[in-house]
């Protein structure tokens, strides 16, 4: 007689032998999820000594222009920001930065002062999380111990770094991980497209913005800048400054850009291309007429290029914009009429 299959098990054993291996299993399965996600409180590493934020910030105060607009990519509760002079070549008439005005506009984002940072404007919008940066003109970093007093207060440095390094501060700060990664792969998709299809101009090029009012000057991004950093990432080389000419160099207050002017303003543009960021077409004439400039090579080749009045800061909003300004101007026919 034949003998049926498990006739050694009793239908009791074999499901407490099935329970006793899924159990672990099932258990794993739903600890692991809990495990992989970063509850609160959370420690955060910023530029300064660090904070730590005991829940998800629901009321956010930013002092810096620059940094507002990533709070703005990832839908953080940014309710209120500092600004710049409004109705200039990179602001609109509330001083906030073109590339997100558009999105300021829809969260009904509050400006709170024009420049120099109003304390007590910032405390009555009873903050529960306050952003400052460490550089740049918008920095409130000297007011710390003050902003400290209102709310927790997160210091981030931005001449150094790149804006996706930012966003994700940003993300794990206010608890929009997902959010901030899903820019950065955004971006990351339509770097990786552009890149593809880019006709590279002669190499290497000088990038730099052209400071209003100072006609003698300019201000080159180093290869540490978020702009930089992205030119490199679509395969150009910087060009670089001689050394003799360095001494303008904010040697340790700044390390992306570096101011450059004088007579000797054409010696430090050394690049075979130009390209002037926070800058429209008629800024492109002014370089390319100006009377330091005009015999130079990239001028004399019509290899002079504005980058857009919405490139001044990068962010998600602006670095897509950069990318789209790019493509138009050095794509290939090729793929322009796939």
């Amino acid at each position: 007689m034949t003998r049926p299959p498990f006739s050694g098990f009793s239908a009791r054993r074999l499901f407490h032998t099935a329970g006793r291996l899924m159990g672990p299993l099932l258990m794993l399965l739903c600890v692991a999820p809990a495990h992989a996600a970063e509850g609160w409180p959370r420690q955060i590493q910023d530029d300064g000594e660090g904070v730590t934020l005991s829940a998800p910030p629901t009321r956010i105060v930013s002092t810096s222009v620059t940094l507002t607009g990533s709070l703005l990519a990832i839908d953080a509760p940014v309710i209120a920001s500092g600004a710049t002079a409004p109705r200039s070549r990179i602001a609109d008439d509330q001083g906030f930065l073109l590339q997100w005005s558009d999105q300021a506009k829809q969260r009904h984002l509050q400006r709170l002062y024009i420049g120099t940072p109003d304390l007590e404007a910032i405390a009555m919008q009873a903050p529960d999380l306050i952003v400052v940066s460490a550089s740049g003109a918008d920095s409130a970093l000297k007011l710390k111990s003050q902003l400290s007093q209102i709310a927790p207060t997160l210091v981030i440095n931005y001449d150094h770094a790149a804006w996706q390094d930012i966003t994700r501060l940003l993300g794990r700060a206010t608890g929009h991980d997902a959010e901030a990664n899903a820019r950065i792969a955004e971006f990351d998709a339509a770097l990786k497209k552009t890149r593809a299809h880019l006709q590279l101009p002669p190499q290497p090029v000088s990038a730099f913005t052209w400071p209003q009012g100072q006609q003698n000057s300019a201000n080159l991004w180093t290869s540490e800048s978020a702009q930089g950093r992205l030119l490199e990432a679509l395969g150009m080389t910087l060009a670089k400054v001689p050394p003799e000419l360095a001494d303008f160099h904010q040697m340790g207050k700044r390390h992306d850009i570096l101011p450059v002017g004088g007579e000797r303003l054409a010696d430090a543009l050394t690049g075979k291309t130009w390209l002037i960021f926070a800058a429209n077409d008629d800024t492109a004439q002014t370089v390319r007429q100006h009377p330091f400039l005009k015999d130079t090579l990239a001028a004399q080749q019509g290899r002079v290029f504005a980058l857009g009045t919405d490139t001044f800061r990068l962010d998600y909003y602006s670095a897509m914009r950069l990318l789209e300004r790019l493509s138009t101007l050095f794509g290939s026919p090729a793929s322009a009429s796939s």
